[in-house]
């Protein structure tokens, strides 16, 4: 039902002295197939992003030895996100706050270009309720064959048509929610395991948890997601402005509508006919009911069906195309006062504003990522005691350090520290290296928690750096002996106050 539609309905039921209902059901839409520009971006679409979803965890990548070899895997088990050939550990938790803000940004850049393109060609709803709807007519019919079915008493062809179609969907949806699994562990093993019932219970569960809402939301609510679930319809009407591009019918050229005979004979009469001709094709076609013809709606995904089906109907009655086409608020404003179009503005500062965020927080990404080293230190000094006097007069500091191995080969690495001579360092678990440093080996893709002892005999105190008289800055360096790398970490070395130790 349309608005217009529905406020003719509530005006006659307030003349009549009663009360509109709250709540109406949702009639069933029966969307007509439709051939056209649109409707092959969106088959090209839906075969692009659904190809990538269901073939990519089959996708290998060489990653050496100990490491996972497929291209994209959410490792849980070692902590690991893996995109072919980046790495994302797990204290990285801020390229997935990143990787937040871009989606986000770029959904707001997408709105202020286009309006909801985001709703009618790529969200998951979209493309799943698409390959239903596919299903659905190549089984079934087209919209006058479903219809007349749909009023009809069962009978074995609808019978064994309704099994078919519910199969097809409960495969796909059940495909599905198995091709979310994959991407959390090896995908042909996990297929292998998953058909001999080895898998764990977890991934049972998800399959099945999938598949129910991939075949309930595609199957049944369709429509009903995008208008009632989604908050996205509500939160992009904030964020657009009047030079978006959005499906628009030029009531100008439409108006005043009537049938195709009528409007003919008005016009050999000399008098204005609207080239809209009333064939209500640009409803039929409409994945969600909207007359487009009553402006902008909730409703409306803006995915451009109607503009097929009414340039197909304007071609077959020798009219101009483009009766109902992209377009933008400002240019409907300037052509009802009768002045010339503008001319689209893709850069305005809402659109400049939006990309140079994606810019930055990508560069930033970027950066950490280009930059980042595969190791890391950490020291934390002992609280107590801060130090303690051993029986030659030597001040000992204890500390507690933790080396990170962040790949899947093991390291060894040499335990430096500035100011101090290689004796007088001792690691509880690590050996001497060639140099005299204490050396430590971390296993692959681990972390190592060790003692560290610093020792400083009466007399070789040095110079202090700071003001305090009872601490001196210290540097810890870790070196990897196979590739030279080095960590720098400062910390402290604590001693009794006013001694020149």
């Amino acid at each position: 039902m349309s608005v217009k539609q529905q406020q003719a309905r509530e005006s006659a039921l307030e003349a009549k002295g009663v009360e509109p209902e709250l709540y109406a059901s949702r009639p069933k839409i029966y969307p007509q197939s439709v051939q056209g520009r649109f409707r092959r971006i969106k088959w090209i679409i839906l075969a692009l992003t659904l190809g990538v979803y269901y073939l990519l965890p089959f996708v290998r990548w060489d990653r050496g030895p100990n490491a996972p070899a497929q291209a994209v895997l959410v490792d849980l088990e070692h902590h690991r996100f893996y995109f072919f050939f980046i790495e994302i550990w797990p204290q990285e938790i801020y390229h997935l706050t990143g990787l937040l803000i871009l989606a986000a940004v770029t959904l707001f850049l997408m709105n202020a270009l286009a309006g909801r393109v985001w709703c009618g060609y790529l969200c998951p709803q979209t493309v799943w309720t698409d390959l239903f709807f596919a299903v659905e007519r190549l089984i079934e019919g087209d919209r006058r064959d479903r219809m007349r079915k749909a009023g009809e008493k069962w009978n074995l062809e609808t019978f064994a048509q309704a099994i078919l179609k519910h199969w097809a969907w409960l495969m796909i949806a059940w495909w599905t929610g198995g091709a979310w699994v994959l991407y959390f562990a090896d995908a042909p093993t996990l297929v292998y395991q998953l058909a001999t019932f080895q898998a764990e219970p977890i991934a049972y569960i998800s399959i099945a948890v999938l598949t129910f809402t991939t075949y309930f939301f595609a199957g049944y609510m369709r429509e009903q997601v995008c208008t009632y679930m989604c908050p996205w319809p509500r939160i992009q009407a904030a964020l657009t402005d009047e030079y978006a591009l959005n499906v628009t019918y030029r009531y100008e050229r439409g108006e005043p509508r009537g049938s195709l005979k009528k409007n003919v004979s008005l016009r050999e009469s000399g008098k204005p006919a609207g080239d809209c001709v009333d064939c209500h094709q640009c409803v039929n076609v409409c994945p969600t009911g909207v007359d487009i013809r009553d402006g902008l709606q909730l409703d409306c995904i803006q995915c451009g069906l109607c503009i097929d089906a009414c340039d197909t109907v304007m071609m077959q009655i020798h009219r101009p195309t483009g009766l109902i086409g992209y377009d933008t608020d400002i240019n409907v404003k300037r052509r009802e006062a009768g002045l010339a179009e503008l001319p689209a503005r893709y850069l305005r500062p809402r659109t400049i504003f939006y990309a140079a965020i994606i810019a930055v927080v990508g560069s930033s990404m970027a950066y950490a990522l280009a930059t980042r080293v595969n190791s890391g230190l950490a020291v934390m000094h002992d609280r107590n005691p801060l130090f303690v006097r051993l029986h030659d007069g030597a001040i000992r500091n204890a500390y507690a350090v933790r080396l990170s191995n962040k790949i899947a080969e093991p390291r060894s690495f040499e335990l430096r520290v500035e100011g101090f001579e290689p004796e007088q360092i001792e690691a509880a678990g690590g050996t001497r290296g060639a140099n005299g440093w204490p050396v430590l080996a971390v296993g692959p893709d681990q972390t190592l928690e060790d003692r560290v002892f610093l020792t400083l005999p009466r007399g070789k105190a040095g110079a202090r750096e700071h003001h305090d008289d009872d601490k001196r800055d210290i540097t810890f360096i870790l070196d990897d002996l196979a590739s030279g790398t080095s960590i720098r970490v400062r910390d402290h070395f604590m001693q009794p106050s006013g001694e020149k130790h």
